[in-house]
């Protein structure tokens, strides 16, 4: 079993590598940071499956199909993409810069909507396969300071959506997971326990479940969120 995962160095990314590392699943993963994927790798030893690494900004469309094309060399088949990768830069809509919108909007979006076409087409040649993208609570509510986020993030579920329609009747799934407040560096220094906080681990474990339903079923997208915050 193969699977792709974007952003897999830390947070979120790391959980469902490792977890699915656990599984049996060799990898394919990305970073800007040629040291975070060694470190990764180094981490990973333990499970005795493979992890490809190249190192790719995939807010850079043609960086992002050197990382696919990369990946279908090591790759022959594809069981699942994580579209994991994400920025947040926290701004009021009217007041943020423009280039806020324009940066979130290249890999919030726009590096999804390439992965999933790419690796969405050899999932439908071979008529299976599972695409998880990681969206947020604020693709469907209105998040304070998180104007352009919001857009990027509200269109990535539309665009799940879009592909969970098109890919159904070839046997491929489609999940939106909408997190809330979750421990990851960007809540680094906050004062708010860590245990308010829904951890990277559940994200990984859900998707874990998600992966091993019977092949008849679909979940469409799931929401986790603290229950007091």
């Amino acid at each position: 079993m193969n699977a792709v995962i974007t952003g897999a160095t830390r947070g979120i990314g790391k959980a469902i590598a490792i977890k699915l590392a656990e599984g049996g699943y060799n990898l394919a993963v990305c970073s800007r940071s040629e040291a975070e994927l060694a470190a990764l790798v180094e981490e990973l030893k333990y499970t005795g499956v493979s992890v490809f690494t190249y190192v790719a900004d995939l807010g850079s469309k043609s960086a992002l199909y050197a990382f696919c094309e990369a990946v279908r060399a090591e790759m022959t088949e594809l069981n699942v993409l994580v579209n994991n990768a994400g920025i947040f830069m926290p701004g009021i809509l009217l007041d943020e810069a423009d280039d806020s919108l324009e940066k979130q909007l290249n890999l919030n979006l726009l590096a999804p909507y390439y992965l999933s076409k790419y690796f969405g087409k050899m999932m439908r040649t071979q008529r299976s396969g599972h695409i998880f993208n990681i969206c947020s609570v604020a693709s469907k509510e209105i998040v304070t300071n998180a104007g352009g986020y919001s857009v990027t993030k509200s269109a990535l579920l539309s665009l799940n959506d879009v592909c969970r329609g098109e890919l159904a009747e070839y046997n491929v799934k489609v999940t939106a997971i909408l997190p809330g407040s979750t421990l990851t560096s960007s809540w680094e220094g906050t004062e708010i326990p860590a245990e308010r906080f829904v951890q990277p681990e559940d994200i990984a474990n859900t998707l874990y479940t998600i992966l091993n339903l019977s092949d008849g079923v679909n979940v469409d997208e799931v929401t986790l969120k603290p229950i007091q915050f």
